[in-house]
């Protein structure tokens, strides 16, 4: 098993929590990380860019020319792509970017992560996320006592719209459900408060 640094709101240490070594113990593979971090990003895309091809255009109804005997280039519609105002062969169509990529293999991705965070101390566990009122200094002071700063992660066990609202407004700071849990917020993150409850939740998914 291994051993997580658990503190309470005020930033005392309570010692440690066990936490699995499969989900906080895994070894790097970078190609694992990079491959779910392209089919996240992949997934993420709107795909809503579109042209007209030369049968969506207006106008080119009309011939502009006779085929022969005018001495300029053979012409059919006004609307070619060779034209100004034509329409274009071959541009980009709605479609979606995701592709499937097995389940396996994105848990993985989240557990070497996670596991990196561990390793390198910037995974705190918290023993509750609890804040005396709704408002957003009473969260900033939070992770002030905790001596974190920069962009976090903040996994929630279960929903705690106090916390969520307190500190939604802080600049840098992203607040999740273990279900909402991905490979993106937690590569961008300097450091992961995890409550302690979430733990096993995290476990569980993973």
């Amino acid at each position: 098993m291994s051993q997580l640094p658990l503190f309470d709101v005020s930033g005392k240490s309570l010692g440690e929590v066990n936490a699995s070594d499969s989900v906080f113990a895994q070894e790097p593979n970078e190609q694992v990380v990079y491959d779910v971090l392209k089919w996240y990003q992949a997934s993420k895309r709107r795909g809503t860019h579109s042209t007209k091809t030369r049968a969506e255009v207006r106008g080119g109804g009309k011939k502009p020319w006779r085929q022969k005997g005018t001495g300029r280039a053979r012409a059919g519609s006004i609307r070619s792509p060779l034209w100004v105002k034509g329409g274009v062969a071959f541009g980009p169509k709605p479609r979606s970017y995701g592709y499937a990529l097995p389940k396996k293999v994105r848990k993985l991705a989240l557990k070497i992560v996670l596991s990196d965070k561990a390793k390198e101390g910037k995974l705190k566990v918290v023993e509750e996320l609890k804040l005396p009122a709704m408002k957003t200094k009473e969260a900033k002071k939070l992770l002030k006592v905790l001596a974190i700063s920069g962009k976090i992660v903040v996994l929630l066990a279960e929903d705690n719209e106090l916390f969520r609202k307190a500190a939604r407004n802080l600049p840098g700071v992203v607040i999740l459900s273990c279900s909402e849990l991905n490979i993106f917020d937690l590569l961008k993150s300097d450091w992961v408060v995890v409550e302690k409850k979430a733990i096993e939740k995290i476990e569980g998914v993973l």
